[in-house]
């Protein structure tokens, strides 16, 4: 087999009504995305959601759960990404960690301030996940193995 997708992560944190995000520049466009990235070797997925959180925002979290896994092949490159978005709370935030190339800043936004910045989005699926967190869909962490 040839084809193969790309393995990555995402992680959701919610705190007072406001979403961790990160603001980012990929492919010469600024854009909004959950924190996440791609599965490191030799690692396992919730390890990969910690490390790509912190690496991305400087947060160290906790996760509690998973939203979903999703497919999503992106039209501006042709790759499949299949997506595992855990659930998880903030714990402690180093404001002098440096972030990953590319990140911008990492912002906390309300779900209305996400819809306003719809166009500015990484995907469909960072607002079509966090739409699946409000109505509920939620998995033990356990699910992952």
């Amino acid at each position: 087999m040839t084809w193969a997708p790309h393995v990555t992560v995402a992680t959701i944190i919610e705190r007072d009504n406001r979403f961790l995000m990160v603001y980012e520049e990929t492919d010469g466009k600024k854009v909004y995305n959950q924190p996440a990235g791609h599965l490191d070797p030799n690692e396992t997925l919730t390890e990969a959601a910690l490390r790509e959180t912190l690496e991305e925002t400087g947060w160290t979290v906790e996760l509690t759960g998973v939203v979903g896994v999703n497919l999503y092949t992106a039209p501006s490159n042709g790759i499949t990404y299949f997506r595992t978005t855990f659930i998880a709370n903030a714990i402690s935030h180093d404001a002098a960690r440096g972030l990953d190339t590319g990140i911008i800043e990492a912002v906390w936004l309300t779900y209305d301030e996400l819809v306003a910045r719809k166009d500015q989005l990484r995907s469909p699926m960072t607002l079509q996940i966090i739409d699946e967190y409000l109505a509920g869909r939620r998995f033990p962490l356990n699910v992952v193995g």
